[in-house]
């Protein structure tokens, strides 16, 4: 039986920084293609520039490596509202982007990717880096950024394995599988 790659794009959006990292995923097996970030204009610039270059580098990481579908966190509010209102039109930037290019997000919480590259939700970024360098077979650690963006994209691998899973065997109870496809249940 020969089990069909997936290409899956992770994206970490921020302001300044934006991660993104890519993962072919086969059965179980993950291979790591590429990472890095994206870097937005300085502040100097204005708000629509720099989402401007978080649209246009997502447009153009989906357009060069032709994932099959991507994975997003999800944006929670923090102690700053202001940081949050930013951080979410950086991270809507990044998922029109995503959406213009014809691909399925999948959305996941900090907690939710955590739980699933380390086995806890209050890891740090270094743990993070260490298990993403560990489970991709990496030569050395990834920037925070492109980390998280990966650990997104191994998640959403993981659970979208998990899913496929359950739905075959009927065990979501009648629910379609795509209510499940994004991490949450609507």
């Amino acid at each position: 039986m020969v089990m069909a790659t997936t290409r899956i794009l992770g994206i970490d959006p921020g302001l300044r920084t934006t991660g993104f990292g890519v993962v072919d995923c086969e059965g179980p097996a993950l291979r790591y293609v590429a990472s890095g970030t994206i870097r937005s204009e300085a502040e100097s610039a204005g708000l629509p520039a720099r989402l401007k270059t978080i649209f246009d580098g997502v447009r153009e990481l989906a357009g060069h490596y032709r994932p099959h579908c991507a994975s997003v966190e999800i944006v929670f509010v923090n102690v700053n509202p202001q940081s949050t209102l930013l951080l979410g039109q950086a991270r809507g930037a990044a998922l029109t982007a995503l959406v213009s290019s014809e691909l399925e997000v999948a959305e996941y919480s900090a907690l939710q990717m955590k739980k699933a590259i380390v086995g806890h939700g209050k890891a740090s970024k270094g743990q993070i880096q260490q298990m993403v360098m560990r489970l991709l077979q990496l030569p050395g650690l990834p920037g925070p950024d492109a980390a998280d963006a990966l650990g997104l994209a191994i998640c959403h691998a993981h659970a979208a394995r998990s899913f496929a899973a359950l739905a075959r065997g009927g065990a979501l109870g009648g629910l379609a599988p795509d209510r499940w496809r994004d991490g949450r249940a609507r």
